[in-house]
């Protein structure tokens, strides 16, 4: 049995000793606070990913069980070192007993990476599926030697269901199924644009096809290359999964060289209504997969908080739009007071792992369940699938823009609010 007494001790990877002598008793048992970790990019170009992390963290500690919880929150500073670099101090120097960790492979997988290795659980979202599984395998062009996580468990949706939501609202519009496809070389974009598992061999099986001109940079400047591509390419569609201020600027210079598509679904990009007024009045009918809305039926296990309630909340204590993950983030801590609700002996990590890998939670984003419903073998242990639907910016009178739902083909539960429009 690993047990936090086993966990502190000299660590290999990162050279220091604790003293065994020292170590508390197990958190409840003395009274003291469960440790939670936190890992997310409050700074850096994925920080809007982030924008609402202080809001639920507040509303966690407030709630009924947070006076059980310590939260020791770290900024990933959106880059990747950095990411495994706080999450080695919160294991090793905080003692945390779990760790959660939100938004964009590029945090997610060097934290659950370095939690897997020290043998602490982590319960990650915010990342496709395929990015958060397949990256962290050793030869992830080898599906054969891909081996179950102990610790590590995710939550969210995967490729299939984007590339469901994205043809869904396509096929609502007339076009000649030429897509072109911005993927950068970062996690997401390897995936997204991955031959064997990503956005290629399920567009051609729907009859598109996909202009793919290669990995770029993030941070790039220049998207002439790409641009004259899809030119080239007579492409209808775009879509990709590039950072906020890439597509910014590839969209900038698009409209400057005088091509507009019929439809641009992009994911991660223009998931924050500040990454869409941006654009002014060019971000209109832009769209997008909507992971969760103020208009999802689903109640938080905290604190009986419908969707709506709860965005509706953010926006008053903020003044600001809701954003996407916020529902997610609250699901994180819903799922650590779920999960550390049902262990004996918080500090022991085999037991707590145990308890994630048992969960079936009624969230705020949906059901929660390490089932294998939807997914391969391989993931089925440390993946939980939730619902994915269609959205399109749309742009209102006096400025701004509403998220407005288009395509609820695989989650017709999750109510629509019109129909997909063609960019003009």
């Amino acid at each position: 049995m690993i047990t936090r007494r086993k966990l502190l001790k000299t660590s290999a990877a990162s050279g220091l000793t604790l003293a065994a002598g020292g170590l508390a008793a197990p958190a409840l048992a003395m009274g003291a606070k469960i440790k939670l970790g936190y890992v997310s990019p409050q700074s850096g170009p994925l920080a809007a990913f982030s924008e609402a992390d202080s809001f639920i963290i507040n509303g966690f500690m407030n709630s009924a069980v947070g006076g059980d919880f310590e939260v020791i929150v770290k900024d990933s500073q959106s880059n990747p070192n950095r990411a495994a670099e706080v999450a080695k101090e919160l294991i090793l120097d905080d003692e945390i007993d779990m760790m959660l960790v939100a938004s964009t492979p590029e945090t997610t997988n060097p934290v659950a990476t370095t939690c897997e290795a020290e043998e602490i659980p982590v319960i990650s979202t915010v990342a496709p599926w395929q990015p958060y599984f397949i990256g962290q395998q050793g030869n992830p062009g080898d599906p054969g030697s891909w081996e179950p996580f102990e610790y590590s468990f995710h939550f969210f949706w995967g490729l299939e269901d984007v590339i469901s939501v994205f043809t869904a609202m396509w096929n609502q519009l007339d076009t000649n199924k030429q897509v072109g496809g911005l993927f950068p070389n970062d996690g997401d974009g390897n995936a997204w644009g991955d031959p064997n598992v990503g956005f290629p061999p399920a567009l051609a099986a729907q009859g598109y096809g996909l202009t793919d001109p290669g990995r770029y940079q993030n941070l790039t400047d220049d998207f002439t290359a790409q641009i004259n591509a899809f030119k080239q390419a007579n492409a209808d569609i775009i879509t990709g999964v590039p950072i906020p201020p890439d597509f910014t600027t590839f969209w900038t210079q698009m409209k400057q060289q005088g091509f507009t598509p019929k439809a641009a679904s992009i994911g991660k990009a223009i998931l924050f209504p500040q990454a869409v007024e941006a654009l002014g009045d060019q971000g209109h009918n832009l769209s997008s997969e909507v992971w969760w809305s103020p208009s999802h039926p689903f109640a938080s296990s905290l604190t009986g908080q419908s969707a709506g309630d709860l965005a509706g909340a953010y926006t008053a204590a903020t003044g600001k739009q809701w954003t996407q993950p916020i529902g997610f983030v609250h699901a994180l801590f819903e799922m650590a007071a779920n999960v550390m609700g049902r262990v004996d002996d918080t500090g022991d990590a085999d037991a707590v792992a145990e308890a994630i890998a048992a969960t079936e939670l009624q969230s705020i984003v949906g059901r929660i369940a390490f089932d294998g419903a939807g997914l391969p073998p391989f993931a089925a242990k440390n993946v939980a699938k939730t619902p994915l639907v269609g959205g399109q910016w749309r742009l209102k009178d006096g400025g701004g823009y509403d998220l407005v739902i288009v395509d609820n083909s695989d989650h017709p539960n999750i109510p629509t609010g019109g129909s997909m429009e063609a960019i003009s």
